[in-house]
């Protein structure tokens, strides 16, 4: 390896990098990882994934919601929260995530440099910090620079009362009122962790749907409840301008509408980080958002062979999760590392951290008939079921889809308390080619949410009987 400096030299220090990396690293190849940032982690420990997590559940202790669905009072765990409460959760896991990633690098011998690196070469970057510049050398490079929130110029960021999702975690006290614009995961999630403090939340979003992803009765489900949380929609309509006076932000909508609120958080899409990087000297494409254009999907290739890309930067779907995995297969194609199959998983489950928490794996009712596939859809509520009346988790629900009439699973959607946990017993059964009659045999422990599974699937094959027994 004489020739070169490192085997390997990942730029980025988020999911994609980290787990790269340690990828290569773990199978004896010498890495360097070079982070612009002080602390590693990028969006996911700093800024957004577990951030905005650990602020969710915040806000549902501290507001006292989860005391008032158990009670069925109005109990307050606090009555004055402050910024410092809310945020000490936050800061607290932060700080061990940064630890633990830190030393993963250390237990891999992966060396860490600081500094914002640029191409010079296919072969050679240089390491730009506040002490100088340094040139560094690799056989393999694996770009993770993630994305950050769009920052459209109409609207006046000031870390005071204008934030993005980046900023957001700056405030300097916790607002009476905040319009948030975007209804993607990210307004929705912080409108729900807002809301659920007791701050008036307005939430603009240019479609007649938030979530448009998801399964359309999820998706109303998802509204019914946040309105409940008292979050005002305005649907179908979006930002025209806004301007901060005496205090106040004045927030002007293109169908005319002004609203004043005390903050205003703009969460409407993210632009990969790949300015600066030089990758246009090396024609490596950049899409009109910033990310990496023409990348593999399979081995994470971009034009550049040597050079692979993983995580945000390369776009949708943009997931933590995702990510980790794009850049451990990324570097077993680097290195012809066997130990796995060289692909993602065929099935990629979705969590959306909003209050009430959703998750989905497979096909919907609205994909299903876009593809004209033949379904029923069984449905069951949390609160027909013991565990989610012990816990005052009564709205929740698991959705199940299932083909007709054979019976195979197709899709499941769950949403509320741990719906991202409970999603993966039936993305398992889709994984390996499951039926409605894996969950009608099957045996869960009572009282738990898994087995309201056992129950959707009974609502699902009194349909199918119905079809089959047409059928005969």
């Amino acid at each position: 390896m004489g020739e070169f400096d490192y085997e390997l030299v990942v730029i980025g220090g988020g999911p994609a990098g980290e787990k790269g990396a340690a990828q290569a690293a773990y199978f004896g190849h010498k890495t360097a990882l070079i982070e612009k940032e002080s602390e590693l982690g990028g969006a996911c420990i700093n800024t957004g994934t577990l951030a905005s997590k650990t602020l969710r559940e915040t806000s549902l202790f501290l507001s006292g919601a989860k005391a008032r669905q158990l009670y069925g009072i109005d109990t307050n765990v606090k009555k004055d929260i402050s910024l410092a409460d809310f945020m000490h959760r936050k800061n607290y896991v932060q700080e061990q995530e940064r630890k633990r990633a830190k030393n993963n690098l250390q237990k891999h011998n992966i060396d860490l440099i600081h500094g914002f690196a640029s191409f010079v070469d296919p072969h050679t970057i240089i390491v730009k910090a506040s002490g100088g510049e340094r040139r560094i050398t690799g056989k393999y490079f694996l770009i993770a620079t993630g994305s950050t929130p769009a920052r459209p110029p109409n609207v006046p960021f000031d870390r005071s009362c204008v934030f993005d999702s980046d900023t957001v975690l700056d405030m300097r006290r916790l607002p009476g009122s905040m319009v948030i614009i975007g209804g993607g995961v990210i307004g929705c999630e912080y409108a729900g962790i807002f809301a659920a403090l007791g701050i008036k939340v307005t939430l603009v979003h240019r479609s007649n749907r938030l979530l448009d992803f998801l399964d359309y009765e999820i998706g109303d489900a998802f509204m019914t409840q946040s309105r409940t949380m008292g979050i005002e929609m305005v649907m179908e309509d979006n930002l025209d301008s806004t301007a901060v006076r005496d205090g106040e932000v004045h927030t002007r909508l293109k169908g005319g509408k002004e609203l004043v609120s005390e903050s205003l958080l703009y969460a409407a899409g993210r632009s990969g980080n790949t300015a600066g990087l030089g990758l246009e000297s090396l024609q490596i494409p950049i899409g009109k958002y910033g990310h990496i254009e023409r990348v593999d999907p399979v081995t994470y290739q971009t034009r550049v062979s040597h050079i692979y890309a993983a995580g945000d930067v390369i776009g949708p779907p943009a997931l933590a999760s995702t990510s980790m995995e794009q850049g451990r297969l990324a570097m077993c194609h680097a290195f012809g590392l066997s130990y796995r199959e060289q692909k993602l998983a065929p099935l990629l489950p979705m969590g959306v951290y909003t209050i009430p928490e959703i998750s989905c794996a497979g096909e919907s009712e609205e994909s299903c008939k876009k593809k004209g596939i033949s379904y029923v859809a069984g449905r069951q509520k949390f609160g027909a079921h013991a565990r989610g009346q012990i816990i005052g988790e009564t709205e929740g629900m698991i959705k199940l889809i299932f083909s007709a009439p054979e019976g195979g699973l197709l899709g499941v959607h769950v949403i509320g308390e741990q719906a991202s946990e409970l999603v993966h017993m039936g993305m398992a059964c889709l994984q390996f080619g499951g039926t409605v009659d894996f969950f009608i045999q099957a045996v869960f422990n009572y009282p738990t949410l898994s087995d309201v599974y056992k129950y959707a699937a009974f609502d699902a094959l009194g349909q199918l009987n119905k079809i089959r027994g047409a059928a005969r």
